[in-house]
């Protein structure tokens, strides 16, 4: 049970016209646009977004989990995220700052249930360690 594999999956391809692309995962599908500084439409998520969007929905997701497992008497949880980069190097993340707002726990409560997040949540610790990652092109 120990080396059960979880398998996660998605697929992309480019929409006609410049600049927009739909990424799938199982049968849900999100429109994602190239930013307008980079000549796209910028009208849906961009890249950068649907990043800092994954990194913080798994914060909400992972404290109100944690929370129920362990009998924490939450009534909700939000947070929010925002990330700075220079427009000319826009790979190298600036900074990036994380809030998260509980209620429903006190102030030590709520520190816990983010460090079990901050521990247990692959694409924060990915990403807080600046993980090197390894690229494979494959033509067809």
């Amino acid at each position: 049970m120990g080396d059960e594999l979880l398998i996660t999956e998605a697929r992309s391809t480019i929409l006609s016209g410049k600049g927009r692309c739909v990424t799938s995962a199982r049968t849900n599908h999100l429109v994602i646009d190239e930013p307008v500084h980079n000549g796209g439409p910028g009208e849906a998520f961009t890249p950068g977004e649907t990043f800092l969007s994954s990194v913080l929905a798994c914060g909400v997701l992972l404290v109100d989990a944690f929370a129920h497992k362990d009998g924490v008497p939450l009534k909700h949880v939000q947070g929010a995220i925002k990330g700075e980069r220079l427009k000319d190097n826009p790979a190298d993340w600036r900074e990036v700052k994380m809030t998260f707002e509980l209620t429903g726990v006190d102030q030590k409560t709520a520190e816990a249930l983010v460090e079990k997040y901050k521990a247990k949540c692959p694409i924060f610790r990915a990403f807080n360690a600046a993980l090197k990652v390894t690229v494979t092109v494959v033509t067809k």
